[in-house]
């Protein structure tokens, strides 16, 4: 008679599901510290929500006409707006830890070469994004401001913005010019997959052109000025991301595996 077989559990379960439950709950683990750095910034920054607000409606104060206002059309608009903006607030300031703690996490999957990579495009995304926003707040919205104050104006309106929907316009042009910042980025990651050459990145150069004011024409108010505060630094980055590409990845990179492999 054969010897009788252990259990398999008795022993914990496979040790595939033992290692799939462990990434589980290190994946857990890093949530956890990821939302309690989030919720330590906030709790830090909440007794100053209301100047928190304050400060994002600046560019919009700045350009309103002399009857115009900020208005709050929600009972619990005037509570709840400046909890929104002092929570985004917090997520930015704390969005390092929360990029180290994703990092951690990945780390150990990661090749050496991945690694030394991954860290600097992750901290330079994090800096495009913050450059993004900054160019939003002080250059951006002025303009938008100003121009749609000139627009009010031969109608006798009265221009007068709920702060919900400011807090709207301004998160999603935040978004916009954020993701915008990250074009040298993504230029960089296409050249490095080997999903395009530096060579096909300059030749749809006059269909990237194309694309840039069709954005910025859906995104932006419907006029030159504020057209060209979008396509323009769209078109500048696309450029730099073309200039970084050749540093980092190297213009001759594919000729020099071909001659390798035909040494071989």
């Amino acid at each position: 008679m054969s010897a009788p077989q252990p259990n398999s559990s008795e022993g914990g379960g496979p040790p595939g599901e033992e290692t799939f439950i462990s990434h589980l709950v290190e994946l857990r683990d890093r949530i956890i510290r990821a939302g309690i750095a989030v919720i330590v910034v906030f709790i830090g920054l909440v007794y100053w929500a209301p100047n928190i607000f304050h400060l994002l409606a600046r560019p919009l104060l700045q350009n309103l006409p002399k009857d115009g206002k900020m208005i709050v059309t929600d009972v619990t608009g005037s509570f709840f707006v400046p909890m929104k903006v002092t929570m985004m607030v917090a997520l930015v300031i704390a969005l390092p830890i929360v990029l180290y703690q994703i990092w951690a996490f990945i780390a150990p999957g990661l090749y050496q070469h991945e690694k030394k990579l991954v860290m600097p495009l992750v901290s330079s995304s994090y800096l495009l994004f913050l450059c993004g926003m900054a160019f939003a707040y002080f250059v951006v919205f002025p303009t938008i401001f100003r121009v749609m104050a000139h627009y009010n104006a031969p109608l006798g309106a009265e221009m007068s913005t709920d702060i919900d929907n400011y807090l709207s316009f301004a998160l999603t042009m935040f978004l916009c010019f954020g993701v915008t910042f990250e074009v040298p980025i993504v230029v960089v990651l296409l050249v490095r997959m080997g999903i395009l050459t530096i060579a096909k990145l300059k030749q749809i150069r006059p269909y990237v052109v194309v694309g840039a004011f069709v954005v910025s024409a859906v995104v932006t108010p419907p006029d030159v000025l504020s057209q060209l505060i979008l396509a323009v630094p769209l078109l500048i980055l696309y450029e730099a991301g073309i200039i970084a590409a050749r540093l980092i990845v190297g213009k001759d990179k594919p000729k020099i595996v071909d001659a390798d492999s035909l040494n071989d």
